[in-house]
């Protein structure tokens, strides 16, 4: 008597994998056709009406500020002001950098134990263009018998 090669099961199992193929093939048919589900927006949808377009973004940056716009759309920038001697105040780091433009803040970094100065701070400039200034006059400049290194901060590396 002949003996069959497959059992009842190892079929089934067969015909389920066969089933399975052919249910994934449509489905992958299905999202190609319908987009997959996925709603496209456009730029305007995702911006809203009140956000700068790109090339505003790069006029404002590079262009020369209008008398009118008193800088409404400035980009702050944030300054590592270091070699800065020991009894320099907050205040008078803050005097130093106005004189480049407008600050929104300004500090000294201090000694958590001791609170004294590390000799080193940070200053946040109203406009980056007025920040790009203040690097090119005070890096390497004396000031208060130290020599500057000023720069843009970065995030510290943990």
């Amino acid at each position: 008597m002949a003996r069959n090669n497959y059992s009842a099961g190892k079929r089934q199992r067969e015909r389920d994998k066969a089933r399975k193929k052919r249910d994934k093939a449509q489905r992958r048919r299905d999202n190609q056709t319908s987009g997959g589900g996925i709603p496209i927006a456009t730029a305007d949808e995702i911006q809203g009406g009140d956000m700068l377009s790109i090339e505003e973004v790069v006029n404002n940056i590079y262009a020369e500020p209008d008398a009118d716009a008193g800088r409404a759309h400035a980009i702050p920038c944030r300054l590592f002001i270091g070699g800065l001697n020991w009894r320099v105040t907050t205040d008078e780091l803050q005097k130093m950098m106005e004189e480049y433009g407008p600050v929104s803040d300004a500090f000294i970094v201090t000694d958590r134990d001791t609170g004294d100065s590390r000799g080193f701070g940070f200053v946040t400039m109203r406009d980056r263009r007025d920040a790009s200034q203040a690097i090119r006059k005070l890096n390497g400049e004396d000031f208060h018998g130290r020599t500057l290194v000023v720069r843009l901060a970065t995030e510290r590396q943990r």
